[in-house]
């Protein structure tokens, strides 16, 4: 992670680190997080900006880990020209072709409400928002003071999936995304990724913001099936494997720009918007 010293003049801002808290996803070691304030300043400019320098938004929160003796939290992102499925992750978007994605309004809704709190008793039970009441939850996706869509995926009229995603200059961020924890052989996680990948190409939107990765946390392993992908160290934007040959990934580019456009095409041509 960079130091706030590494960061570009935000006059309007201040930055504050918070007291030690228990780490969600390392047992046993202690977390902290940077700060930026006021949240009303943090507009969706601003916010491109700081996310581009490793930062996250919790609602109208926007932090960065800024932990005292860990750095395993790495912001990662996915240059979306780049991208070319693997087999597993085509055989994701055949199998819910049938999926239909709609935007809908930014405001509370019971049944999304429900559908979280089934995913998380199921996918994250004991994970400290297994207990999210209906305030909680709208405080951390509803909340927000910048460009931010709310995305609904249904089956035959049946909500399987919803993603909150925000709009930057650079490229759309994943906020969070839940689905329907009672089918296990559904891979709905995959596809709601390969659905922003495919947004962001049809919106000539160069990345896709993935937030954190931690090599030790499984359930974060699925990002990294995402490939090329690229991680924040020192300040710099780099891949995630460093055996990487750059001017490989050049060639790469080259030959498969052509791919991925019409991968892209052909997503949305089963897709409704």
């Amino acid at each position: 992670m960079t130091h706030l010293r590494d960061l570009p003049p935000f006059p309007l801002l201040q930055f504050y680190s918070t007291a030690p808290y228990e780490c969600s996803y390392l047992k046993g070691r202690a977390a902290r997080s940077q700060v930026a304030t006021p949240n009303h300043l943090i507009d969706s400019v601003t916010y491109g900006d700081l996310v581009a320098r490793g930062f996250r938004r919790s609602g109208v929160f926007t932090y960065r880990p800024n932990c005292d003796t860990c750095q395993e939290c790495q912001p990662v992102r996915l240059p979306v020209a780049q991208f070319v499925p693997n087999r597993s992750q085509r055989r994701a978007q055949v199998a819910h072709a049938n999926l239909t994605a709609h935007e809908v309004p930014l405001r509370f809704s019971e049944e999304h409400y429900q559908l979280y709190h089934r995913y998380q008793l199921t996918r994250h039970s004991g994970g400290g928002m297994d207990g999210d009441n209906r305030e909680q939850y709208s405080h951390f996706l509803l909340q927000t003071h910048i460009e931010t869509r709310l995305i609904e995926f249904r089956e035959n009229g049946v909500l399987r999936i919803v993603s909150i995603i925000d709009v930057l200059q650079s490229g759309l961020s994943s906020v969070y995304t839940f689905y329907d924890p009672d089918i296990p052989v559904k891979s709905f996680g995959t596809y709601a990724v390969l659905w922003q990948i495919a947004q962001c190409q049809q919106l000539a939107l160069p990345y896709l913001y993935l937030g954190y990765w931690i090599r030790q946390s499984p359930k974060m392993a699925y990002k990294t099936r995402f490939r090329p992908i690229e991680t924040l160290r020192a300040g710099n934007w780099q891949l995630l494997d460093e055996t990487t040959d750059p001017a490989h990934t050049h060639q790469l580019v080259l030959d498969t720009r052509r791919q991925n456009e019409s991968w892209a095409i052909n997503f949305f041509d089963n897709t409704n918007r």
